[in-house]
């Protein structure tokens, strides 16, 4: 064992591995794997799959793989598998060599299922879908055996054979297991392990194949030809287990590794059931699976969330065996620490009123210095034009305010960052009431200083208006507005805890010129506003546009608020 198992938060999973390690079970040897169904995009629960097992392998100098259990070729797709392997590396996790999948063994499988077969283990059965239901029984009632349970192997075999050719129609006849219909799990009540799909394309075999073998014992099976000491799943598959045993006892393989299950990611105000986070996409209720209000990580990852972060909150919220619910504040809280740290400054109006400063000479601009980071003076400085005319925010001035408001306020005064003091003379408004200017006077002895005897009691952001660059700006909430949109027994329909306020657009905020060239993806503090990420896609198609990846501080429900 590496010394640095040694100064990790400890876990239940930990101490069976340790336990193996002494024992000298698997030669010492520890294999994890994270096993993704290539049917959507992965979600934050799966990152917290990616950790636990890559982290594991890590730091027991063991290995972990990346396979892709692809049984399912309806459901699957070439552009779901590259989404995957992108979001487990920008996690920080490489597999170089170590790729797999599952449809790699599709002919070991079949030889597998050829053993059983032989062995008087598995058969074909004709019964339909609905008669299988029937057949199966119930939670409280033992299920009876299938009509043709008891073939010959040698009719087993020829059916068989003839299901891989392509001689039977789809849903006709699947291969099951024999093992107890009156099992008091339902999982071992003969389970299904092929079934026919001819007229699939699967984006590895093409259409080598005419059958396919069943996520269950595909899965264990993998698992066993590959190696793999440590099986790692969520609670879910807790009943699975006999069935994950049973195939690899059976088949006597030679590697049977060992089942562990632990409690799945359930996120306040999120959903992580890849079925509905399908529905979502498909029925438009989002722009995509990368929509940043999204909990996948590739919608993570476009709002602006650091791989660091999701890191330190899936590590944060620990591996145990009890059922849970995480509180979306605990993920923000580690995006903030992170950004709060790492992310450089800059200036944004998001709601643009023109400041008029009348004193100040009409051609004249200066170059202002500020630091990109207040406590981290490695990140340096930029310079920052300032002139006649600048924009504040229409949130930042009031004609008439109590003391509690520190900010501009008609015939008061108030510091621009970085700047100097200005005080509000007159407020120009249109023929509706509505305040379209300000005329203010500066005071030019206040750059950087505070001359003796004045207090100024508030400090805002701006940007000149010579040199403003125009931006729009999406403002995101929570996609739900209820902490438990995935299971709500009350609720038919998770769809109807949607937030109507989840996006908001902001068509165009103004902002400092520094940021006119702001990569894709790199995320910045917004003094005063929040942390605001240049959106990946949209700003390589010549368009500045920033998400808003979180608030400075917690406002939910109080969106619009300072």
């Amino acid at each position: 064992m590496s010394d640095a198992a040694d100064t990790k938060p400890s876990n239940f999973i930990r101490h069976i591995i340790d336990a193996d390690m002494k024992a000298g079970k698997h030669g010492g040897r520890v294999q994890t794997r994270f096993p993704p169904e290539p049917n959507g995009y992965l979600h934050i629960g799966h990152a917290k799959s990616i950790c636990l097992n890559f982290g594991l392998a890590l730091d027991y100098d063991g290995l972990c793989t990346l396979r892709f259990d692809d049984t399912n070729p309806q459901k699957e797709s070439e552009e779901f598998v590259e989404a995957i392997k992108k979001d487990v590396r920008w996690l920080g996790y490489e597999f170089d060599d170590h790729l797999f999948y599952a449809s790699s063994y599709f002919q070991q499988l079949y030889d597998y299922a050829v053993q059983l077969i032989k062995q008087g283990d598995a058969y074909v059965c004709d019964l339909n879908a609905e008669q299988t239901r029937e057949y199966r029984g119930t939670l409280t009632e033992p299920g009876k055996d299938s009509p043709y349970r008891d073939r010959s192997v040698e009719e087993n075999l020829d059916l068989f054979k003839r299901m891989r050719d392509g001689e039977f129609e789809d849903g006709s006849r699947v291969l099951r297991a024999k093992i107890d219909m009156a099992s008091p799990n339902i999982n071992l009540r003969d389970p299904a392990i092929y079934r026919i799909r001819r007229d699939v394309v699967h984006h590895q075999t093409g259409s080598d194949w005419s059958i396919y073998p069943m996520y269950d014992y595909a899965h264990c099976v993998s698992d066993a030809i590959e190696g793999v000491t440590h099986s790692i799943c969520t609670l879910e598959f807790e009943d699975h287990r006999p069935l994950y045993d049973w195939y690899l006892d059976t088949l006597k393989t030679e590697n049977h590794p060992q089942q562990i299950e632990f409690s799945r990611l359930n996120l306040q105000y999120a959903i992580t059931s890849k079925r509905k986070l399908t529905r979502l996409v498909e029925e438009q209720l989002v722009s995509g699976w990368d929509d940043p209000r999204m909990p996948t990580i590739s919608g993570m990852r476009r709002r602006g969330y650091p791989a660091a972060s999701l890191r330190e909150f899936c590590s944060r919220i620990g591996v145990t065996k009890a059922d849970n619910s995480v509180e979306m504040d605990i993920l923000e809280s580690c995006i903030r620490e992170n950004l709060n740290d790492n992310a450089p400054r800059a200036m944004a109006v998001l709601n643009p009123l023109k400041v008029i400063i009348t004193n100040y000479p009409e051609e004249q601009v200066e170059s202002l210095t500020a630091p990109n980071h207040p406590q981290n003076e490695t990140m340096g400085t930029r310079e920052i034009p300032f002139s006649r005319e600048v924009y504040i925010d229409h949130a930042d001035f009031k004609e008439e305010a109590n003391n509690k408001f520190k900010r501009l306020v008609k015939g008061k005064e108030v510091r621009l960052r970085n700047a100097y003091v200005i005080r509000c003379d007159e407020v120009v408004k249109d023929s509706e009431g509505n305040i379209t200017e300000l005329h203010c006077h500066y005071d030019p002895a206040t750059l950087g200083a505070n001359p003796e005897g004045r207090k100024v009691k508030g400090v805002i952001h701006w940007v000149s208006a010579k040199h403003a660059v125009p931006a729009q700006v999406h403002l995101f909430d929570r996609l739900f507005n209820h902490p438990h949109p995935d299971n709500d027994k009350a609720v038919d329909d998770f769809t109807n805890h949607l937030n109507p306020d989840s996006l908001m657009t902001i068509e165009q905020a103004m902002l400092e010129p520094s940021l006119k060239d702001a990569a894709p993806s790199q995320v910045y503090q917004f003094e005063r506003e929040g942390y605001f990420c240049a959106d990946s896609e949209l700003c390589q198609q010549d368009q500045l546009v920033f998400n808003r990846t979180i608030t400075l501080r917690d406002t939910w429900g109080k969106t619009g608020q300072s």
